[in-house]
């Protein structure tokens, strides 16, 4: 009788992409199979490709990608200023796809926009600005004065509470933007190039602002679009499109973690940090619990394991020979090298494990001339 082939876990935590697996709570964004176009007829243009994209309370996520890359039209469908033309979109629990136009307006209640026009009302003053803001969520008029000017004091516009608009520079019209966006402490907050006419120290302010919110009671979660690297490096995600698709979905601390666990790896010796860096992005977190077997004897593996925590129990020829725990590997890319895998491997502690699949690694292969270099080297070696 046949021996069935391990099962093939759901993501739970992806070092590339948004948790696929059941969550606690809904995501703050979740997309599926997103298309999006400009025109009709013969001038019908495609701006999204099939967007996959799922955005967790509390999170810090950048949108990067060259211009015309299709950033800020996801930015403008996620706030509900584009219609859905094919897919699936949730924004804060509701399909808004589903939304009429006065529950659209509702829900943009709990959203904060900012963009990179401004968009002051050029009549009114930096504290009226901020203050009609305040009108989406009132309360005691002396509360909503307070708010207005905090947020303002916040983002070093204290003395120019009075100015015009066309009193102010550039950036301090972006932080009296940014101030509007915030003082309601939305739920949402999406920012296109929100830092990019701002001083550094200003721009750090911001940035810390934001964080304080998705840190905060309600857990705001923050979408980005920019190509500042001060906002990069505060990223908890950052999400790369080109041409209407995304290319790659990274968490920066993730990354790091498994390119430090990849140098202890044999196999990855001598490897440089660049090269290990990319076969990070490319690597997934699954979970997998006691009884699960995860590779087994002879067979083609298309997998490979790198154990975060848990343990394995090995076995060849029916025997255990070992078990395997933190920093070791389980399984083989048979298509890479050629070999079949050379035990079976069953998770015996309940287990996380970033996972790298051969279409994943070819991926890397194909843009990393020393790592295709050396698997050459490594198979004519062998020969």
């Amino acid at each position: 009788m046949a021996i069935p082939s391990p099962p093939r876990p759901t993501p739970s935590t992806p070092a590339l992409a948004a948790s696929a697996g059941p969550a606690l709570e809904e995501s703050a964004v979740s997309i599926r199979g997103l298309d999006y176009w400009y025109g009709e007829g013969p001038n019908r243009t495609q701006a999204l490709w099939d967007i996959d994209l799922e955005i967790d309370r509390g999170e810090v996520v950048i949108l990067t990608g060259p211009s015309g890359s299709g950033k800020t039209t996801l930015l403008t469908v996620i706030g509900t200023l584009r219609s859905v033309e094919k897919g699936t979109v949730r924004v804060l629990g509701h399909d808004i796809a589903r939304l009429g136009r006065a529950a659209r307006v509702v829900l943009r209640r709990d959203v904060g926009f900012i963009f990179q026009f401004h968009n002051l009302f050029s009549s009114l003053t930096a504290f009226e600005n901020v203050r009609m803001a305040t009108a989406l969520k009132p309360g005691p008029v002396a509360e909503m004065n307070r708010r207005a000017e905090a947020i303002l004091a916040r983002l070093g516009m204290q003395e120019r509470l009075d100015h015009l608009p066309a009193q102010l520079s550039g950036g301090q019209n972006q932080r009296v933007a940014i101030a509007r966006a915030l003082v309601n402490e939305p739920a949402l907050v999406l920012a296109d190039e929100p830092t990019a006419s701002l001083d550094p120290a200003s721009g750090q302010e911001v940035l810390t602002l934001l964080h304080e919110l998705t840190a905060g009671p309600a857990r705001a979660t923050v979408l980005i679009v920019t190509h500042d690297q001060r906002v990069l490096d505060r990223a908890d995600r950052i999400v790369n499109l080109i041409s209407g698709r995304i290319i790659s979905n990274v968490r920066p601390a993730l990354v790091v973690r498994i390119c430090e666990m990849l140098k202890n790896v044999p196999q990855c010796a001598g490897l440089s940090p660049s090269t290990l860096a990319r076969i990070a992005e490319r690597m997934t977190v699954e979970q997998h619990q006691p009884g699960e077997v995860l590779a087994r004897e002879g067979e083609e593996g298309d997998r490979v394991y790198l154990i975060n925590v848990g343990e394995a129990e090995a076995r060849s020829g029916g025997r255990v020979t070992h078990t395997l725990t933190t920093n070791q590997t389980i399984g083989r890319l048979t298509a890479v090298s050629h070999l079949r895998v050379e035990e079976t491997v069953t998770v015996k502690a309940p287990m996380e494990a970033y996972v790298l699949t051969t279409v994943a690694f070819q991926e890397v292969m194909r843009t990393d001339k020393a790592l295709a270099d050396r698997v050459k080297l490594h198979l004519m070696s062998r020969q």
